[in-house]
């Protein structure tokens, strides 16, 4: 994608922060946003907002969107680098929902490019779309990559004194921001050991989680691994493999070398 200044809008506050920045890019996909069957956006003018420490989100001109279907709301909320967000809720074929839409109607003179735009909670609304291929849980980020790597090195993973997997035919998964995840084959993995979990999770780079707890000793270990039986088509290497969370489990090793152990929010205290 183009980073020119014409594509991409980039500010920062030197007198807040030098160091925090929002980005407002021009994506050259077809979004559209549909609820109670009615679709309210459909666009090939959408910008997506990255802001350090949130998810990207889909900004959409306002004469792109059904705004004959918002209805202000009371409802307020302040962002100290955007300023003062006004909320709308969207009512459609006789369903409401409440508070899904926001914009900031007189932001700040530093992001006043946002103004005229307005962008929804993903799970307010029914559907997303880019193109004529549906996503979840939110806007993926043209900036990132998950490229997944095939490796002959050892790996091992111990949990409550049992080795649990030892593969050299593991997936080494490299993911922007992330640590390294290992995806082993099932085949390397102590089945007789681990069950199936009722948890589920989304990923909009990798698709549908399940997830798996061991029995050790008596003691069942909730969701210490998970697998994604069906990626989506730009995540196939994945299929069917087993990742376990090295901030659950006693020690991940490669080559006999721990792997450190980094506090994310999938760690447990």
């Amino acid at each position: 994608m183009a980073t020119t200044e014409k594509k991409v809008y980039r500010n920062n506050w030197v007198e807040k922060d030098p160091n925090y920045g929002i980005e407002f890019i021009e994506s050259p996909r077809r979004v559209r946003v549909t609820f109670a069957g009615k679709t309210i956006v459909d666009t090939t003018n959408a910008r997506l907002m990255r802001e350090p420490k949130h998810t990207p989100v889909y900004y959409f001109p306002r004469e792109d969107v059904r705004m004959d279907l918002a209805t202000p709301t009371d409802n307020h909320s302040h962002c100290p680098w955007k300023g003062h967000a006004s909320y709308y809720s969207i009512t459609a074929d006789g369903k409401t929902s409440e508070n899904a839409m926001w914009s900031y109607e007189d932001p700040y003179p530093e992001i006043g490019v946002i103004k005229d735009y307005v962008a929804f909670y993903w799970d307010r609304v029914d559907h997303w779309l880019e193109e004529d291929e549906e996503i979840f849980v939110h806007a993926r980020d043209p900036f990132k990559r998950v490229d997944v790597c095939q490796s002959h090195r050892e790996v091992r993973v111990m949990l409550a004194g049992e080795e649990v997997a030892r593969s050299t035919d593991a997936r080494f998964l490299f993911e922007t921001n992330h640590q390294v995840r290992y995806y082993i084959p099932e085949s390397d993995v102590r089945m007789d050991l681990m069950e199936p979990s009722d948890t589920r999770s989304s990923c909009p780079y990798k698709g549908d989680a399940v997830y798996l707890s061991a029995r050790i000793n008596g003691e069942l270990l909730d969701d210490i691994a998970w697998s994604y039986p069906d990626p989506i088509p730009e995540c196939p290497k994945i299929k069917g493999l087993i990742c376990f969370f090295n901030e659950r489990v006693d020690d991940i090793l490669v080559d006999g070398e721990p792997v450190p152990k980094v506090e994310t929010k999938w760690s447990r205290k």
